[in-house]
């Protein structure tokens, strides 16, 4: 098998992982010919938070080259947190860690799946130059596992029921203040719920208070899965759809406001909240992180 790609998105790629790095230690990539999907199972974090992105390839990638036996896709479990640092260190000063011997300008960067010895590992070629005007490059290399076809056959991605409400999301850094002062009150979970005519609820109850905090004016945007057997128009529109998740899963999920422009929020009452986080504008989006945030338990909200 072979695989090369030079990476013009460096800082976009870096971003992604950083999002994806806060979940779990290892993720698993998967290169084909068209996209690239990064995938977070719950089966090693702290409340079944799962992702499953698709990225374009052209969107990150150029001189992208890739060959197997398995229709031409590569799929590999990678640690989060070295990937990210190999990643870092070609993403220019704000991210460089080397002080004068950092990359200040026009990196180049080429990442391949190698051999070192009896591992595979991913090779970052960097290439640049640095503040003090000398040219440089930069060998990161960082162990990889390459996945055996039956090893990828049991990544399933979750099966959910049809949402009861879609809604677009305010900015999620403004999310996220909002979601870490409820923190004293949440260790029994958030309710994140919704209704149709724009209103948006985190709420968080205990002992001794109950704390509600709303946004109003939001978008219910139309999904490809609505029509046929969607119903809303016959409920009271103002009822809210909701479901109760861990504080923790809700604030990993919001580290993804590095990369986010526009978010989308589906909400399965008493089920699950799956998350559409779009890289770049919708309409000509570059890839999509679709997070799943499974209920706590089930309770009526």
């Amino acid at each position: 098998m072979r695989f090369r790609a030079t990476i013009e998105g460096v800082e976009t790629f870096s971003k992604i992982v950083q999002a994806v790095e806060k979940l779990q230690k290892k993720c698993t990539i998967k290169f084909a010919e068209h996209e690239m999907r990064i995938i977070c199972t719950g089966d090693a974090n702290e409340g079944g938070i799962q992702v499953w992105s698709y990225i374009k390839v052209s969107s990150l990638f150029t001189e992208y080259r890739i060959q197997s036996n398995s229709n031409n896709e590569i799929t590999i479990s990678v640690s989060s947190d070295a990937l990210l640092a190999a990643l870092r260190s070609a993403a220019g000063p704000s991210s460089a860690q080397n002080g004068s011997a950092s990359l200040a300008s026009d990196t180049h960067v080429i990442m391949k799946l190698a051999k070192k010895g009896e591992k595979s590992v991913l090779n970052f070629e960097i290439t640049g130059v640095t503040a003090m005007g000398r040219g440089i490059t930069i060998v990161q290399q960082v162990v990889v596992d390459v996945l055996r076809h039956a090893e990828v056959e049991r990544l399933k991605e979750p099966m959910c029921p049809e949402p009861d409400v879609h809604i677009l999301l305010p900015p999620l850094a403004k999310l996220r203040t909002v979601a870490e002062r409820l923190r004293p009150l949440a260790e029994e979970g958030v309710i994140f719920r919704a209704n149709h005519v724009g209103e948006l609820q985190l709420a968080v109850t205990n002992d001794n208070a109950r704390v509600e905090v709303g946004w109003g004016g939001l978008t219910n945007p139309t999904m490809k899965s609505d029509g046929e057997g969607d119903d809303s128009d016959a409920k009271n529109p103002t009822d809210m759809h909701g479901v109760l998740v861990s504080h923790k899963c809700l604030l990993k999920f919001l580290n993804s406001h590095v990369i986010s422009t526009t978010t989308i929020a589906c909400i399965c009452e008493n089920h699950c909240v799956i998350l559409y986080v779009y890289i770049g504008n919708v309409a000509d989006a570059g890839g999509v992180l679709t997070y799943y945030i499974p209920a706590k338990f089930d309770d009526a909200m």
